[in-house]
């Protein structure tokens, strides 16, 4: 561990929940937070719209180095909205053409590098501090006193992220393509060579495919308390 903060990091596939259940951890015990998946999609973001491809390793560099990525705390006290270069793109980063292409950004390795560096400065606040996304267990909080790997099943995913879409306008995907997207890119991040989608050794892995949202939270805040004492 960096300094004196508790550290929790919750790991999983895309649409396990993962972000969901943090929040409201974090929230429950005065926790700074951070959706790490939100910076790599706003790197995807900015990409995006200068025109810089995953194969431009020259290009990413230079993206990296000139562009801000913050937070600010959601005005429902739930989450956080996400800035880039001071704009709130919270909305635009979970759009179709982010989505699909995020996961060639986040396997360069000079992304992950970059992103790992900002999420670890993040972390040395010495406060208690909550994070997700796929590495942080096993990369970016190696030290981190509770992991979870937290999964369901790639159908139960597809109809969360489904159920989402339409509440919150974010995509008009089918439910079986967002199957299938899931399905190709736990493929693609499993696989990937620079910080693959993996269980840490001391993880504790949860299936949330037949449990609720507060059945995940209380199984792992007791775990959170276990190692509190």
């Amino acid at each position: 561990m960096t300094k004196t903060g508790f550290q929790i990091a919750i790991d999983g596939p895309s649409s396990s929940g993962k972000s969901t259940v943090a929040k409201q951890l974090a929230q429950e015990l005065n926790y700074i937070y951070l959706d790490t998946g939100a910076m790599y999609r706003a790197l995807t973001l900015a990409a995006l719209q200068a025109q810089v491809s995953a194969d431009d390793i020259e290009g990413l560099k230079s993206l990296l180095a000139n562009i801000s990525i913050d937070f600010a705390k959601a005005e429902n006290g739930l989450g956080q909205k996400v800035f880039l270069n001071g704009q709130d793109v919270s909305q635009k980063i979970r759009q179709d053409r982010v989505s699909q292409a995020v996961s060639a950004y986040s396997a360069r390795k000079e992304v992950r590098q970059d992103m790992v560096a900002r999420q670890r400065r993040f972390a040395e606040s010495g406060r208690g501090v909550i994070m997700d996304g796929r590495d942080i267990g096993t990369v970016v909080l190696p030290d981190a006193q509770v992991k979870i790997f937290l999964t369901a099943s790639a159908q139960e995913r597809a109809r969360r992220r489904y159920a989402e879409n339409q509440a919150k306008g974010y995509s008009k995907t089918s439910l079986a393509e967002l199957q299938a997207d899931i399905e190709r890119r736990d493929a693609y991040d499993s696989n990937r060579e620079e910080s693959p989608l993996r269980q840490a050794s001391d993880a504790i892995l949860l299936d949330s495919s037949d449990l609720t949202l507060a059945e995940v939270e209380s199984l792992i805040l007791a775990e959170i308390k276990k190692k509190l004492g």
